[in-house]
């Protein structure tokens, strides 16, 4: 009787092969260093974002015209050319940044309701509309033109035409820039806000603008919510109301937007659909859920008022981990055409903004 050469497999006999290399790999296995825990793997950058949330959060304090979020960013990048930040503290910076930006994102819907929107009027958000679309496709055109990375140009694109780190952090999540690319992005909302501050009291003042007025032109024009709160301060406390009202409804577009590029970059990604970005993230997703539940009412003030705390404490680590990714060498290296577009962005959404609110308010 002939003998198959495949007995010994159903037999269930190990090839003395396979058997060698079994035993080489168990050696190799028990000399390895076991692979610390997650969290023990976290710990050290979750620690040194936690040091960083209590020093922005304490600056800011004693300086309120400071937003906590702008002093995470710088703070950041100073930690990152400290010679001490240990090695290890990466793994957990990077997972801050990512998730306690999402968890930020989504309970910054409870800033938001129906009712806020439908309250400006259809002058208003028309012009809110029209800007935020103006900006966006305007700074992409620039950007193109002046020969910025793809990943860059779409960043500061969608955070200077809605709102800040927020929304660089939600198209984050669809378009997977580099991350040296977000950082960049952070900064320039950082620095060109930063300026606007001073920028739109001085020039509303010559342009005839007060009040409620002013306000609606700063909520419309600076990018984040806490420089259009420190811009609109000067015209009182209307402007303030007005003006943190109209960004809000800039907010809103957020979702929109980034189910846009969503679609477009699916459409862009070779392979399969599963292997394409999704159009609107998990997080974005949560982020509506929670404008819904505020515009039924039905949350209770302090819990509104405890998410706005938590949302601030959130993007703030999420900025300051951020931050720790900026290379100031990588910066001077790429940040001439990259400030320009900063720039051009910022002019570009001021003098839209003014336009569209002379036309349709």
């Amino acid at each position: 009787m002939s003998t198959s050469p495949d007995d010994g497999y159903r037999a269930g006999a190990m090839p003395t092969s396979l058997t060698g290399m079994t035993a080489t790999t168990s050696r190799l296995a028990r000399r390895l260093p076991p692979r610390p825990p997650a969290l023990a793997r976290l710990a050290p950058g979750l620690g040194v974002t936690a040091l960083g949330v209590a020093a922005a959060y304490a600056i800011s304090l004693a300086l309120p015209a400071l937003s906590a979020l702008i002093v995470a960013v710088v703070l950041g990048v100073i930690t990152s050319h400290l010679p001490f930040l240990p090695s290890t503290a990466r793994v957990g910076l990077t997972w801050a940044m990512r998730k306690l930006l999402r968890v930020g994102v989504v309970l910054l819907g409870l800033q938001l309701s129906l009712g806020q929107l439908t309250g400006l009027g259809a002058g208003s958000l028309l012009a809110v509309v029209t800007t935020v679309v103006v900006t966006f496709l305007g700074t992409l055109a620039i950007g193109g033109l002046l020969g910025v990375s793809r990943g860059l140009n779409l960043v500061v694109a969608t955070g200077f035409s809605i709102c800040g780190a927020s929304a660089i952090a939600a198209v984050e999540g669809v378009a997977d820039p580099d991350e040296r690319e977000v950082a960049t992005g952070v900064a320039l909302v950082t620095l060109y806000g930063g300026l606007t501050i001073a920028a739109v009291p001085f020039l509303g003042d010559r342009l005839g603008l007060s009040g409620p007025a002013l306000g609606a032109w700063a909520g419309l024009s600076v990018h984040e919510v806490a420089q259009v709160v420190a811009a609109a301060s000067p015209a009182g406390a209307a402007a303030v109301a007005t003006a943190v009202t109209v960004k809000l409804s800039r907010v809103v577009l957020l979702a929109p937007m980034v189910a846009a590029v969503g679609v477009v970059q699916r459409r862009r990604a070779p392979g399969t659909a599963g292997a394409r970005p999704p159009i609107v993230p998990l997080f974005l997703a949560g982020f509506l859920v929670m404008i819904a539940a505020r515009s039924t009412g039905q949350v209770p003030e302090a819990v509104l008022a405890g998410a706005g705390t938590l949302t601030t404490l959130l993007l703030t680590g999420a900025l300051f981990a951020l931050g720790t990714a900026v290379r100031i060498p990588d910066l001077v290296r790429t940040g001439g055409r990259a400030v320009l577009l900063g720039l051009c962005s910022t002019l570009l959404i001021g003098t839209t903004a003014f336009a569209t609110l002379q036309l349709f308010t």
